[in-house]
């Protein structure tokens, strides 16, 4: 298995697939030939949104010359054909969305266990990237999830890394939610005991081998306190 744990797989604002970080050349290099593509969704009943963003994803990496043999959507109009599907596949790409509403949809699908020894490529985008931790950080996002005590902040994920990205940093960073600055007020007290890598565009996490490396931009998010810790360009060794 193969993975890049991404925040976006494209230039921001563009359907072209970010070459940032040796992103496409790395590609290049695992791409499967005749290759069987899985977009997993974030919702499984948002249909109309899912396949735009399939078909906006699938559009960057034609752009670039990757080429699918066969592309198909997994969401709730075919999740009882999960397992097959994951078995007929070689290519798995994991939506952006709402993290919660995805991982209630992965667990319902039963996909960390599906998705173990997968011996192809895994793509994360956002969303898809945060839930492919062991244990996943759900950074509140949407309106009232930070001032709702009910609202679970740490879920089961996929266990296909151990590290907890937050994705889109140079979008996010200073917004405020429900009154509350999301990394000053919200998300360095979650970090307390525990670290979080928060990635910009453009940057991801690699996986190949039994090694994990972060490449490009990146900050940790740790016991209350935000560092930078790598460049644009630069690859660190988790």
């Amino acid at each position: 298995m193969i993975c890049f744990l991404t925040s976006c797989t494209v230039v921001p604002g563009t359907e072209t697939l970010n070459p940032a970080n040796h992103f496409i050349d790395e590609m290049r290099r695992c791409f499967p030939e005749n290759c069987r593509a899985l977009f997993i969704c974030s919702d499984p009943d948002g249909h109309g949104t899912t396949d735009f963003f399939a078909n906006s994803t699938k559009k960057g990496f034609d752009g670039a010359g990757f080429l699918f043999r066969r592309y198909i959507v997994l969401d709730g109009r075919n999740e009882q054909e999960a397992a097959s599907l994951i078995r007929g596949s070689d290519f798995i790409m994991l939506a952006g969305g709402h993290v919660p509403t995805q991982n209630r949809f992965f667990e319902r699908i039963g996909l960390r266990k599906l998705i173990q020894g997968f011996p192809g490529v895994i793509v994360g985008i956002s969303a898809g990237t945060m839930n492919a931790a062991d244990v996943v950080y759900a950074q509140p996002e949407a309106a009232g999830e930070a001032v709702d005590p009910g609202y679970k902040k740490f879920l089961t994920g996929l266990n296909l890394t151990k590290t907890m990205l937050l994705p889109h940093y140079q979008l996010v960073r200073n917004d405020v939610l429900d009154g509350l600055r999301l990394f000053e007020d919200i998300t360095c007290p979650d970090s307390r005991g525990r670290t979080f890598y928060a990635i910009p565009d453009g940057s991801y996490l690699y996986i190949a081998n039994g090694r994990e490396e972060l490449r490009g931009e990146a900050y940790a998010v740790s016991d209350g306190r935000i560092s930078r810790i790598a460049d644009e360009g630069d690859v660190l060794k988790m």
